[in-house]
């Protein structure tokens, strides 16, 4: 039986030479996916390999003494300037910095080929040690996740107090929900928040987050003359101020990432970020009139 249908197979393809040519095409096409596949996985494999020594494989990262995972804390920070700053204010105990260059890649939308091809996510994703969960049935072999080589007990995104800050942080979160979802539902994901201004009355000095908490310290001063400044970004602050603000777990400010809130996360990342555009555009539309002052146009 099976003799005959392959006779007959044949006779057909020589009498249908069109079908035969989308048949030939469509059996290179997947021949060429399972290949490129197997060259994807073999890379990520040797590029996300892990060893001892994380200085010598990343750049630019700067690591702690501490080896007692439970203590140890990543600070994901924008820039070189800022890496400098926070640096000198941390402590190095338990505290490892490493710098991000720029907006990273919108990993909602970019295929995990390109994704393992940049060099900032890896470098981040070498340094925490994981590996990477994948979901798609069609690329399930990448998957090398494990929470248990998990290098540090808090990951915590540090990014300047403006626009392009918030947006640099949108999109590690982006990359972390992508790749590695457990660290936010294990509640391993925090944000640093940084002061926005700085308020200087005789011999005190306040830090506000926000104008209301601004106008509020203001307020309290009454008649008391003082100075205000803007913060200019983390590279442009003291390593004094820094450390108190942002890195010394007794008085800087920590939002944590909670794990019930993945799934409205999850919906306006696809609007904001994904392929949703009519979404997108609808979202603007009804909410855009809220941020027009924010807006960086001119």
């Amino acid at each position: 039986m099976t003799e005959f249908l392959r006779h007959n197979l044949e006779v057909y393809f020589l009498e249908n030479k069109a079908d035969a040519d989308k048949v030939c095409e469509q059996v290179l096409v997947n021949k060429r996916s399972r290949e490129k596949a197997e060259v994807t996985r073999l890379n990520l494999k040797k590029t996300l390999a892990t060893g001892n020594d994380l200085t010598s494989r990343v750049q630019s990262f700067v690591d702690c003494r501490s080896r007692d995972v439970t203590a140890r804390e990543l600070f994901i920070v924008e820039g070189k300037s800022a890496m400098g700053a926070c640096v000198q204010a941390r402590d190095p105990d338990f505290q490892a910095i490493i710098p991000v260059r720029g907006k990273i890649l919108n990993c909602l939308k970019a295929e995990y080929d390109k994704i393992f091809k940049n060099d900032i996510i890896t470098d981040l994703i070498k340094v925490l040690g994981c590996g990477v969960e994948v979901t798609s049935r069609a690329n399930k072999e990448l998957a090398t996740f494990d929470l248990s080589l998990l290098w540090f007990n808090k990951v915590i995104l540090c990014t300047d107090a403006d626009v392009d800050g918030f947006h640099i942080r949108t999109m590690l979160l982006t990359m972390l929900y992508r790749l590695i979802p457990t660290l936010i539902e294990e509640g391993r994901v925090y944000i640093a928040q940084t002061p926005l201004y700085e308020i200087n009355c005789k011999d005190e000095t306040y830090f506000a987050y926000s104008d209301r908490e601004k106008n509020e310290i203001v307020a309290g001063l009454g008649d008391a003359k003082y100075s205000l400044q803007r913060s200019k970004g983390l590279g442009e602050n003291d390593p004094h101020m820094m450390a108190l603000t942002t890195m010394n777990p007794a008085t800087r400010r920590l939002i944590q990432i909670h794990p019930d809130e993945a799934a409205a996360t999850a919906d306006m990342f696809d609007v904001l970020l994904g392929d949703n555009l009519a979404g997108r555009k609808d979202f603007i539309a009804e909410n855009g009139a809220r941020y027009v002052e924010m807006a960086d146009v001119e």
